[in-house]
């Protein structure tokens, strides 16, 4: 079977390897163009297209592939590139271009797209940080049939998996892009003995993952702890939850919740206690501890490190 192959980062490439080492042909990869990265801000290529490349396979990365936009040029080469590839089947993962209509019905058995949600479910882009700062207690994925909707084509394959109270979206990617490979791998032998049997979405439960803006990962102190540290899990690594103290900017990764009844005169974000156990500060309800914190160009350290460079005493309030 020859498989076209589009997508971006790492939770793509993993997808990517697995199809490889599965032993389908992949004529034809499609990617983001490089994007500035790092502190020098140096062109940087994707994940797949490193990976594609490392592999000798050929690489297109329209700036878009609608033939009626702003970058028809583009398009049209890889109108030309695709329709060259002869390819049976189209994977999708993580790509972040819309398909047009011609793209999604090229391939003879279309576009397939894993999904790292449990459709209808978290809908969009960022389903792993969604479902953590929801508080969801699984997840999963989905091996799509791509139509023109946003995520709403018909499911042919889905697995689950749980989220523990302690993962953050880092370590939830990997666990579902290891198992994104291993589903797409399964969907594929199944679609070649015609073994795949599509299922539509159900009409209750649709919720849309919104993108992260960075703004979201400002902390605010008045939630409870619990909203508090699911943010905090569902922005690492990225953007990281954060808060201004002393005039820097502290990020905050890890942390435990103990059970508090604020006194009145003890203001959201305050600092409580301070020891190389944790910082516990004040929240709307109950305390977060936090165990581990980060300065503006420093690194993720343990508290009891953290406060070797930085002094932090009770009474200190963070978000000032």
């Amino acid at each position: 079977m020859r498989v076209i192959f589009a997508g971006t980062p790492e939770f793509a490439r993993v997808a990517l390897e697995r199809l490889h080492a599965a032993g389908f042909e992949i004529p034809l990869v499609l990617t983001q163009p490089d994007r500035p990265a790092g502190r020098g801000m140096k062109l940087q290529a994707s994940a797949v297209k490193q990976w594609a490349q490392s592999q000798h396979i050929p690489v297109a990365q329209p700036r878009s592939l609608r033939l009626d936009g702003k970058y028809p040029e583009d398009a049209a080469s890889a109108r030309e590139a695709i329709e060259a590839a002869r390819a049976d089947v189209m994977v999708v993962a993580a790509y972040g271009l819309i398909l047009p209509q011609w793209v999604l019905d090229m391939p003879r058995l279309g576009c397939l797209n894993i999904h790292a949600s449990l459709l209808p479910r978290w809908r969009g882009a960022a389903p792993i940080h969604r479902a953590i700062e929801a508080g969801d207690t699984e997840t999963g994925v989905t091996i799509m049939q791509m139509d023109a909707g946003l995520d709403t084509g018909d499911m042919l394959l889905v697995d689950r998996l749980p989220i523990t109270p302690a993962d953050s979206t880092g370590q939830l990617h990997d666990r579902l892009a290891a198992m994104g490979g291993r589903l797409i791998v399964e969907a594929l032998e199944l679609a070649a003995c015609g073994g795949l049997r599509p299922v539509r979405q159900p009409e209750a439960g649709v919720s849309y993952a919104h993108k992260i803006d960075k703004a979201e990962a400002l902390v605010d102190w008045s939630q409870p702890a619990g909203v508090i540290g699911r943010r905090i899990r569902a922005f690492d690594p990225f953007p990281g939850a954060h808060s201004p103290l002393g005039g820097e900017s502290i990020k905050l990764w890890r942390y435990e919740i103990e059970s508090f009844l604020r006194p009145s005169d003890v203001n959201c974000g305050t600092i409580l206690s301070v020891d190389a156990g944790g910082v516990r500060v004040a929240c709307g309800q109950d305390v977060l501890r936090l165990t581990e914190l980060q300065r503006a160009g420093g690194k993720r350290l343990a508290v009891a490190d953290f406060l070797r460079g930085f002094e932090l005493r009770p009474g200190m309030v963070f978000g000032r």
